[in-house]
């Protein structure tokens, strides 16, 4: 069996190893083209393509998926089933070309937090659990019909890092079982809307800047729930208020403290020493890790040794 490989982050990195090292025939893998990145902006390889190079795997890197020479050459790799984990929405043209299909890993429980941002969505809404999928591509985008899937349980202090982690590991677990059940020809698909009979469908769009942006007048779950879901990337931010002037800071880390008080939605406590409460609706956000604008990524004591909070300011 041919298989050609599609990602492009180190999410789908975990998935072409295991295929690689259980020794399937990898006759093409395609990347994301190599893009400046970074404060010097020099050029740098996807993780995909990192991996494969590596492994001596072929190579595509495409800037258009539905040029002519493109598609000429995936065609030439005469690709038996294609494997897409962690990249961009893919033509017809593409993912109807190969007999046994094209399968994509996406990192919910389809149909539910169908989307660009799975992971972040189902911690920022206080998610229990999620899980991964396997699905058969079609039209529509993550509607493809499910061939497999996982429930990952998520703990109270999980962020989103820590999650992608997990169904990373996991994900590549079930995309081998799902390989080896098209190789067998053991394959039951269901259709997505038969489960979204009795539920409403939550979606996962794509996470912008203001999205990260914390209100301190939302309740103190739906805060500690942004922060977590947001962390280590693009991470929640904030600004604190000092008379006329706004700094923005980020927030990496943090705990939550349930407690009845009587101050205003943003307002501060510190010792300026080991501490640093923000209050909220039912409670404060205990600041672990911040990071001030221009600045490092610092734990908090070691903040409060180069700045003092002034008890009058407050965060909005």
């Amino acid at each position: 069996m041919r298989i050609v490989f599609m990602g492009t982050p180190q999410f789908a990195v975990e998935s072409l190893k295991v295929l690689v090292e259980n020794n399937y025939n990898i006759v093409g893998v395609i990347t994301s083209p190599d893009k400046p990145a970074g404060r010097g902006q020099q050029v740098q390889q996807s993780a995909v393509k990192q991996f494969a190079i590596q492994h001596n795997l072929n190579v595509l890197q495409p800037t258009n998926l539905k040029d002519k020479a493109f598609l000429q050459e995936l065609k030439t790799l005469q690709p038996d089933l294609q494997i897409v984990v962690a990249f961009r929405m893919l033509p017809e043209s593409v993912w109807d070309m190969p007999p046994l299909g094209t399968y994509n890993l996406h990192a919910s429980m389809l149909p539910q937090y169908r989307g660009a941002a799975p992971i972040n969505w189902a911690i920022i809404n206080g998610e229990k659990e999620t899980g991964i999928t396997t699905f058969k591509l079609q039209h529509e985008i993550d509607t493809g019909n499910i061939l497999l899937q996982q429930k990952i349980n998520i703990t109270p202090e999980m962020n989103a890092g820590q999650l992608h982690d997990i169904l990373m590991i996991q994900g590549a677990s079930l995309m081998l079982q799902t390989v080896k059940k098209i190789e067998q020809g053991n394959i039951v698909l269901t259709e997505q809307n038969k489960l979204l009979a009795n539920q409403t469908a939550k979606h996962a769009p794509k996470i912008f800047k203001d999205t990260c942006q914390i209100n301190w007048s939302n309740s103190l779950d739906d805060i500690y729930n942004l922060i977590r879901g947001l962390s280590p990337y693009p991470c929640a931010w904030t600004e604190l208020n000092i008379g006329d002037k706004k700094t923005a800071f980020k927030i990496y880390q943090a705990t939550k403290e349930e407690v009845q008080h009587n101050l205003s939605a943003g307002q501060m406590k510190t010792d300026n020493k080991t501490f640093l409460k923000i209050a909220a609706k039912g409670g404060f956000i205990n600041v672990i890790e911040l990071q001030m604008a221009g600045k490092k990524k610092l734990l908090l004591a070691e903040f409060l040794k180069g700045f003092s909070f002034d008890e009058n300011s407050f965060f909005s």
